[in-house]
């Protein structure tokens, strides 16, 4: 057996140990899965994991939180408030992350919304010429400058919506649209949008997922950066082309859960 055939069987037998519904209840994604509409599991899945980085379990408490602060209808919530309700969101603070950018966060969902049945075309569909955008790349360049688009943008804002433009890993949004585009039967992931193929996803990757990856060899880049989670994603396309991110909760649960080193 070859050294890239062992690592396989390996990766293979962490992915089944940690891609099924026990997983869930610890995981930033047990915030989405609250929801049965589309729309609310979108929001939330949307904050949850743009609060993900820290520890798993205030992520999960500060996303409740704010889902609270919404009346735990999130859709409604953007779709529908009055001036008034947004005083609840009002001292909202998650690290750097404030009620500034909660309030934008909610004008954008608004904005796009009104126009639009999912979150997917945020995305996947240049809101000016209408056309398809079917590269992952490009479908998060095109987000941070959408999302970012309305007049009063806070500034402070998008430090929060990461782009490859400025070589960010984008951990955050590869990981919501993992949730978003990714399907099997294991009933983790959603698999709710189809404007793209699982195989074509970008590895989540943090310091966690990075570090591993450099200690099992299939990660060389020295920086964590856009370049690296490429990277990381082309080799993991070796071992399986169709679903390459499935590999995530096996990088993710060695580095994070059983420590690995």
């Amino acid at each position: 057996m070859s050294k890239q055939q062992e690592l396989k069987k390996i990766l293979d037998q962490k992915v089944r140990q940690y891609n099924k519904l026990d997983f869930i209840e610890k995981d930033p994604i047990c915030i989405p899965h609250k929801f049965k509409k589309q729309q609310d599991i979108e929001i939330a899945a949307f904050f949850a994991a743009i609060f993900a980085w820290g520890n798993r379990t205030t992520i999960i408490n500060k996303s409740n939180e704010l889902l609270e602060r919404m009346d735990h209808a999130p859709y409604d919530f953007c779709i529908h408030h009055q001036p008034k309700d947004l005083k609840k969101l009002l001292g909202f603070v998650h690290r750097t992350f404030n009620d500034t950018d909660a309030l934008y966060c909610v004008e954008f969902f608004k904005h796009h919304y009104a126009k639009n049945e999912t979150l997917e075309t945020a995305f996947f569909e240049n809101q000016i010429t209408g056309k398809k955008i079917d590269n992952v790349e490009f479908a998060l360049i095109h987000f941070q400058s959408y999302f970012m688009s309305l007049e009063d943008a806070p500034k402070r804002t998008q430090k929060h919506i990461a782009s490859p433009a400025t070589g960010s890993t984008c951990k955050r949004l590869n990981m919501f649209l993992r949730w978003m585009v990714r399907k099997d039967k294991q009933g983790v992931d959603f698999g709710l949008w189809n404007s793209i193929r699982p195989a074509s996803l970008i590895i989540p990757i943090d310091v966690h997922v990075a570090r591993v990856s450099r200690a099992l060899g299939i990660l060389k880049r020295p920086q964590t950066d856009w370049l690296a989670a490429m990277e990381l994603t082309e080799y993991c396309r070796t071992l399986d082309p169709k679903d390459p991110v499935k590999y995530d909760f096996a990088l993710f649960s060695l580095g994070v859960i059983e420590k690995f080193n």
